[in-house]
């Protein structure tokens, strides 16, 4: 598996490119603040090249997504489109409605729910479990639902995780996503479904919205995603064949930059060999 060609900026790649597939969280902002010059990177191609779908593993509809890059400072000139996996979460719970479900996480999750039809219920009357995270994500962990969900996997609950991330990164610290709350279910012997990144019907919806932006034919092979997450967005881009940059400044920072914020890489390599993963490119942070 050959190394990924470290990159000083897009722009020396972006003419191979006619759309990007660009992760948010961990690339364009931290959940605190926006990342100027990666903003303006996707600006450049989006000018210059062509569409750039930001496509996100927040398991809220896209428009409360766009609120918040917005609140952030992204400029809307930086994408064509938002696609979470929050939309693609929401088939799956249409198609098992009215449940009831038990829902697991914080309100500002609820627009997930809008339309589906599905009621709720508390976990003992519950059919399925429907997870956008934990409860409160700033200082529980997964083993703080172990109990409760040795409980519902003895009951047969299957799990929908509207987010598949395991962490993120919020300003100078590390959360526990939905998808660690999965994980352990799934350990525990329960079932889970989900449709974000590394899922493939997140991708069909972007990649449909990119083909949508073209002037000719979409050319998967002239598709670049870019991302920092080597479980979601690296692993989800293997299995469809695209194009990668990774991005080392995000959530594996700690073992991809020296002290001085240059990319080490060696560590990359070996990082994503031990995934059994590949990239074609990396930079540090995404400019330019």
């Amino acid at each position: 598996m050959s190394a990924p060609q470290i990159v000083s900026g897009l722009a020396e790649i972006a003419d191979r490119y006619d759309a990007v597939l660009c992760d948010i969280w961990g690339v364009i902002h931290n959940g605190r603040e926006s990342f100027r010059d990666a903003c303006v990177a996707l600006a450049r191609f989006q000018a210059e090249r062509g569409p750039v779908i930001l496509i996100s593993n927040a398991p809220r509809p896209s428009p409360a997504v766009i609120e918040q890059l917005d609140g952030l400072g992204v400029q809307r000139e930086a994408y064509a489109r938002v696609v979470t996996s929050g939309d693609a979460t929401r088939a799956l719970l249409a198609e098992r409605a009215p449940g009831p479900a038990f829902k697991l996480g914080p309100d500002r999750d609820d627009p997930l729910y809008e339309g589906t039809g599905v009621t709720f219920a508390p976990l003992e009357e519950a059919r399925f479990i429907a997870c956008t995270g934990p409860f409160d994500d700033e200082t529980e962990e997964p083993n703080d639902y172990r109990e409760r969900f040795e409980g519902a996997v003895a009951r047969g609950l299957e799990m929908i995780c509207a987010n598949p991330d395991i962490v993120v990164q919020r300003g100078d610290k590390l959360i526990y996503c939905a998808g660690a709350l999965a994980q352990l279910y799934e350990i525990l012997g329960g079932k889970v479904e989900m449709a974000g990144k590394p899922f493939r019907a997140v991708y069909d919806i972007c990649l449909e919205e990119a083909a949508s932006r073209t002037k000719t034919p979409l050319d998967r092979s002239r598709v670049l995603c870019i991302g920092d997450g080597l479980p979601t967005d690296i692993r989800g881009a293997n299995a469809q064949e695209l194009d990668v940059l990774f991005v080392a400044s995000g959530i594996h920072e700690a073992e991809t930059l020296d002290a001085g914020g240059a990319i080490r890489a060696e560590a990359v390599e070996s990082l994503l060999r031990q995934e059994g993963l590949k990239a074609n490119w990396a930079m540090p942070d995404l400019v330019w």
